[in-house]
């Protein structure tokens, strides 16, 4: 296996709040892709509501649809990041509208195939200052696995205020030690993944 062979890895940012007004889940995402990048992983992200992703479950909705743009940095991905608020205990609008574009890759598949997303690895951040952040974690990972994503162990990372207390995350003096390590555990574990997939891809499914 060759180590030292480069990978993109995509953070979407499904905060609701469009640039440059602040965005915790901007911050931890910047955060994750700073420790990939010690990886050798590259990576940029992208603010979701920054452009008009449509409803639907087509990979082009048409009439403007702004996804065919993002689903496109999706394809030249390793690794995706999906970082989301927490809203009533769920992940944002934004983040579900996300999940269910994505859903469209079901019916693309590759030469071999195997569909669009295969071989390719996903984690989820979660920020907020309420409860829900395994929920929203699990609740994400089990759509991106449907969609064809592998994830990698300890896959995600999370920070939540204490309860009743609301408190953002980008209004932190500095990153809390769990969440640091959690970041690093996150950055190594789906870069070596990636790396293996890149590799030693899925087996055809024709």
């Amino acid at each position: 296996m060759t180590m030292n062979q480069a990978l993109k890895a995509l953070a979407l940012t499904c905060t609701l709040k469009p640039s440059p007004a602040p965005s915790s889940s901007d911050l931890i995402a910047s955060q994750v892709l700073g420790e990939l990048r010690g990886h050798g992983v590259g990576g940029e992200s992208v603010r979701v509501v920054d452009f008009d992703v449509r409803p639907g479950v087509e990979t082009d909705m048409g009439d403007g649809d702004q996804w065919p743009a993002i689903r496109a940095q999706v394809l030249e991905a390793d690794i995706l990041l999906l970082s989301t608020p927490t809203w009533l205990g769920h992940p944002s609008s934004i983040a579900q509208r996300v999940l269910e574009r994505l859903d469209a890759e079901l019916s693309e598949t590759d030469d071999e195939g195997r569909p669009s997303m295969y071989g390719k690895v996903a984690a989820v951040a979660v920020v907020g200052n309420e409860d829900g952040a395994h929920k929203i974690v699990a609740d994400c990972f089990q759509a991106l696995d449907d969609i064809g994503f592998t994830i990698p162990a300890q896959g995600c990372t999370y920070w939540n205020s204490e309860a009743m207390k609301p408190k953002d995350y980008n209004d932190l003096d500095e990153i809390p030690e769990a969440v640091a390590a959690t970041n690093k555990a996150l950055a190594a574990n789906a870069a070596h993944l990636a790396r293996v997939l890149k590799d030693d891809p899925y087996p055809p499914m024709k």
